[in-house]
């Protein structure tokens, strides 16, 4: 690819794909790094978890931290978010890649916010 990136042919128009969309979203924040777990990518900073991004019975997919009334919000808002499994009782929320509804600039959205949960505080303010 031109751009080092892979990316999908739709109607003649070139886009990113969403693992690349995430991966360039979570590596553009303070010490963020990617490591594989559990056979899908993780995202970090100072060996925590900040988003999980996977593919979900043939869905991509991607979870974050939340805070509880934030991840309660957005359950509410149905399609693309998700309660997902093992993480979902500590806060975290879903987000569906592959709805039509995804709102990419609320996915940065998510994904800062859950960066700053995790971060030690004196990162979180470089993204607040």
């Amino acid at each position: 690819m031109p751009n080092g990136h892979a990316s999908v042919k739709l109607l003649g128009v070139s886009r990113p794909r969403a693992t690349d969309r995430i991966r360039r979203i979570c590596l553009a924040l303070p010490e963020a790094y990617e490591e594989e777990t559990w056979g899908a990518a993780t995202y970090r900073v100072r060996k925590k978890i900040f988003v999980m991004a996977a593919d979900h019975e043939g869905r991509k997919t991607v979870t974050m931290k939340a805070t509880r009334d934030e991840q309660q919000a957005l359950l509410a808002l149905g399609e693309p978010y998700f309660f997902p499994a093992y993480v979902g009782p500590k806060g975290w929320i879903g987000v569906d890649l592959a709805s039509t509804v995804v709102s990419w600039a609320e996915v940065a959205d998510l994904v800062r916010e859950s960066y700053c949960l995790v971060a030690p505080k004196r990162l979180a303010v470089q993204v607040g």
